[in-house]
């Protein structure tokens, strides 16, 4: 009988210590914070796939702001280098013009030359107003090879010309800071 009382007392504080059991309460409290932080972890995982997302949008949109700038200089490199062929071929024209106008000046023909002279320098005004500049380089000028072309040396005509420019064979021209067409000149030995 005392065993049976005994083990009747043992189960009674079982059972009140079920409710209370500080084991159980523990395993509460453990369970309470894992799923606290399960939440805090879903949280933080989708504040990281947020800053992901918002890092790909970032590097998308600064590509994209990349390419538009990119296909905006290469028109613009488009227009510029049309621009540039069209009045490379115009050159030789510019070219003819003052060789005709050299010959027609040897002659009597007084009217003749203005009217060559007045289509030569609107040919030139139209050519100026799209940006072309001709190079500057006269008889006497030091040599440059970053502005001119040597096509020829000869003996130097005096002491003052030696590695200057001699003559002028081909007039050089420039669009904006780029020379188009280098002025081939002959130089003093």
């Amino acid at each position: 009988m005392k065993i049976k009382n005994i083990f009747k007392n043992k189960t009674e504080m079982n059972t009140e210590n079920t409710d209370k059991n500080p084991i159980e309460g523990e395993a509460e409290n453990i369970i309470n914070e894992v799923e606290a932080a399960e939440e805090l972890s879903v949280e933080a995982q989708l504040q990281e796939e947020l800053a992901k997302e918002k890092d790909k949008f970032l590097r998308l949109f600064a590509e994209f702001e990349n390419f538009k700038k990119r296909t905006t200089k290469e028109r613009i490199d488009l227009f510029r280098t049309a621009n540039q062929e069209v009045l490379q071929a115009l050159l030789p024209v510019l070219d003819d013009f003052d060789r005709a106008l050299a010959q027609i000046a040897k002659s009597e023909d007084d009217v003749m030359l203005k009217g060559v002279e007045l289509i030569h320098e609107k040919l030139k005004s139209t050519l100026v107003s799209k940006g072309l500049e001709q190079v500057e380089v006269k008889t006497g000028d030091d040599f440059n090879p970053d502005f001119a072309e040597a096509i020829t040396q000869i003996p130097a005509p005096s002491d003052e010309l030696k590695g200057k420019v001699v003559d002028v064979v081909e007039k050089g021209y420039k669009l904006g800071d780029k020379i188009i067409r280098f002025p081939k000149v002959v130089i003093g030995q």
